[in-house]
């Protein structure tokens, strides 16, 4: 089962992914992380508990960090599950993020 949840502490936004972000799932990430970008000026996103993610599920991530961008937000991927990291680097992708090991907060 697929998970979605956000926490704010101070200035970040922290949204918590698990299970499997795919096809069927990746509309609600997106909108979790778009919220996010709303309620503060600071957004990770934390993948430790991601077990596969598909290419809608990166669209939703890129999605988020576009959006950020242009608005001059601070958009970070945390504690990136190795088998969303294999993902990230086979698109080249690891070097677009910033990712981090540690808590977002």
């Amino acid at each position: 089962m697929s998970q979605c949840e956000t926490h704010i502490v101070g200035d970040t936004a922290t949204v918590v992914l698990g299970g499997e972000v795919d096809l069927s799932w990746s509309t609600q990430v997106r909108r979790e992380v778009l919220d996010a970008l709303t309620r503060a000026p600071k957004v990770a996103i934390d993948l430790s508990r991601v077990s596969y993610i598909d290419s809608s599920g990166i669209a939703a991530l890129v999605e988020g960090f576009q959006n950020a961008r242009g608005k001059g937000q601070s958009f970070e991927l945390v504690r990136v599950s190795p088998t969303v990291l294999a993902v990230l680097k086979l698109a080249r992708l690891d070097r677009v993020f910033t990712l981090r090991t540690d808590d977002a907060t």
